[in-house]
């Protein structure tokens, strides 16, 4: 990738990710672009650290925002030596837990017990979507615990919202690098990820990380080729296994997504998938995205159901 790539990589994050969500980013981005010393340091790393969203949350994590007026890129530049460290050390683990919202209706659509497998799980907030209450507008389910989050999901009137939470016997994750809930640096790090806007979805990350902390999900470090069988196989048998992930195959090569499609077929379970639609080319178009650009799509066993919020902001059955 050279410097001009790169740059423009930023300013199309600019435009198309940050505009109109987050001015705080959509600045960073446009500053970042215009230094070809910060852009240089960027191209020194290993392959697949240069995002945005990495930059720009391992900044905050080491020194915080820069006050109001001072560039970013100058600020980024003045702390590298702290700022460098991170970026190679942590990933863009956005656990989302509002994700969960566009997940329910999928869950609800198999037969009960549950035993899931969330693949590219961080610290497994999304592994216990039976813990958190939902908020469709036409429909709300709320959590057992009180002090639960609600989350908040536009629904299309096709969706179908379930009547009550799933039942789920068994679940566990699996991460390259899994996040400990129970880990306050682990934690912080959740919530640099955050955008600075999103003061809402901030909130609301901090009590589901309350909830998982009083049972943490069990999450193993592992290859999703490698990794996904033997964990499987220790499901209990008196439950329908179903395996997901959410943004996670962008971050492998085409030829492991066909042979984790393969592997989960094999293993006879259930599989949702909830990624870009470019990902799965043989799953979704970029058709199905012409009035929703950004969108993900969730498909199960291969075929595609609903378009869904990248942050579980919405779901549109298909």
């Amino acid at each position: 990738m050279s410097t001009r790539e790169l740059a423009d990589r930023y300013l199309a994050f600019a435009d198309r990710e940050a505009h109109g969500v987050s001015p705080t980013y959509e600045s960073y981005a446009t500053s970042a672009a215009k230094n070809s010393d910060l852009l240089d340091r960027l191209l020194d790393l290993p392959d697949g650290k240069q995002q945005p969203n990495l930059l720009f949350a391992a900044t905050r994590h080491a020194v915080g925002l820069p006050d109001d007026g001072f560039d970013f890129a100058r600020h980024a530049l003045d702390a590298w030596d702290e700022v460098r460290p991170i970026i190679l050390s942590r990933s863009t683990q956005t656990n989302e837990p509002g994700r969960c919202a566009c997940l329910l209706p999928a869950l609800a659509q198999i037969e009960e017990p549950l035993a899931i497998i969330e693949v590219g799980a961080a610290a497994g907030l999304c592994l216990i979507p039976d813990r958190y209450g939902y908020d469709y507008g036409r429909a709300q389910l709320p959590a057992a615990d009180v002090d639960a989050p609600m989350f908040p999901c536009k629904a299309s009137d096709q969706t179908p919202i379930p009547p009550s939470l799933p039942e789920i016997t068994w679940r566990a994750g699996l991460d390259l690098n899994p996040l400990d809930v129970r880990s306050d640096e682990d934690v912080q790090w959740l919530k640099t990820l955050v955008w600075p806007e999103q003061t809402k979805r901030l909130s609301r990350l901090d009590a589901a990380i309350s909830v998982a902390r009083r049972d943490p999900p069990r999450v193993i470090a592992g290859d999703l080729l490698e990794e996904t069988e033997a964990l499987a196989a220790k499901a209990p048998t008196g439950a329908r296994l179903v395996i997901f992930h959410t943004a996670v195959l962008n971050y492998v090569a085409p030829k492991v997504r066909k042979e984790f499609a393969t592997l989960v077929n094999d293993l006879g379970a259930e599989w949702l998938a909830n990624e870009g639609a470019s990902i799965l080319p043989e799953v979704a178009s970029m058709n199905m995205l012409e009035d929703r650009p950004g969108a993900f799509v969730l498909s199960h066993n291969g075929h595609a159901i609903a378009r869904t919020g990248p942050h579980g902001q919405f779901v549109d059955w298909l």
